[in-house]
């Protein structure tokens, strides 16, 4: 795992690293990459919807199927794989694309966290070992967890002076800030003991519950009988939850990405939903396919008529 963090981290190092040297505010370069990252999965987000709007076009076929084999849930579960397969529609793509395409630029990012002396100041490796090897000779206790040895050197860059390192790359660890709203970036929220690191957690789940309240509501509004599906309540509250845990596992860093993403991810989903709205998006489906099956009724007659000369 924790070479693909370091695969990973070096190309989104070096984006990291030309935002954070425009706004000389690691916090801030993590916000902007979210939102380059975001505009990058905006089609996606199209896509999703397009399946969502596609998803609900086959609500009346797939009620017929449920009313025609009522109590056969096996038939049913077939009749329905076989609609989805004709109609070229898979619902699970369409729910976890985006969330797929995320996590690459997560584990990238926990790479880009962990090394900010490699990715955003460019320390050489040479005078990032030494500072290392002092901090495992000097306080041993903090150096047991390898991920996590240089943000353990930037806290305690004030007790390593005298080592053979250049002043100046000294003094780029010194002046380095690697807070935002005075969290610091590197801290991962204790579960067990509570503290300002939580604000973290608690903002990504309430941003994650934002975003699914509102789907909910415009679900409800659109299709009220894939609005009653339990499944649909689950992702309502079981999206927001999962928010809310992993925020927990990892660095303030990855968490005040979560966040961004989530607040990018609901503008994304309110703009959507007057640009993409699943009416809008199921009348052009409509359309399509009645273009679709008169093309296909055209070239039937065509053929039929080719074959009778």
């Amino acid at each position: 795992m924790n070479a693909i963090y370091d695969i990973l981290g070096v190309p989104f190092g070096f984006v990291l690293k030309l935002i954070f040297e425009a706004v000389k505010n690691y916090g801030v370069a993590l916000i902007i990459f979210t939102l380059f990252a975001r505009l990058l999965m905006f089609p996606t987000s199209i896509h999703q919807q397009k399946g969502t709007a596609k998803t609900q076009r086959l609500q009346p076929k797939l009620r017929k199927i449920q009313e025609k084999y009522k109590g056969d849930n096996k038939r049913i579960q077939e009749e329905t794989q076989a609609l989805y397969q004709r109609e070229g529609h898979n619902p699970m793509n369409a729910g976890c694309l985006p969330m797929l395409i995320q996590m690459p630029i997560i584990f990238g990012l926990i790479g880009v966290i962990y090394n900010p002396l490699t990715y955003a100041l460019e320390i050489p490796k040479e005078y990032i070992d030494i500072m290392a090897a002092a901090i495992k000779e000097t306080l041993p206790e903090l150096a047991k967890n390898a991920r996590t040895i240089q943000l353990t050197i930037i806290d305690h860059i004030g007790e390593l002076k005298g080592l053979n390192i250049p002043v100046d790359f000294y003094n780029k660890i010194a002046d380095f800030n690697f807070t935002f709203l005075g969290l610091p970036l590197g801290a991962t929220p204790d579960k067990l003991h509570f503290d300002k690191l939580w604000a973290v957690p608690i903002l990504s789940g309430i941003t994650s519950f934002a975003t699914s309240i509102f789907t909910f509501l415009k679900q409800k509004q659109t299709n009220p009988e894939m609005s009653k599906n339990p499944a649909m309540g689950c992702m309502t509250f079981g999206m927001p939850l999962f928010s809310t845990y992993f925020t927990f596992l990892f660095p303030v860093g990855i968490g005040i990405y979560w966040i961004a993403s989530n607040v990018f991810a609901f503008a994304q989903t309110v703009i959507l939903s007057f640009t993409h709205s699943p009416k809008k998006m199921v009348a052009k489906l409509m359309v399509e396919e009645t273009i679709q099956r008169r093309s296909k009724e055209q070239n039937t007659k065509l053929v039929a008529a080719r074959k009778e000369q």
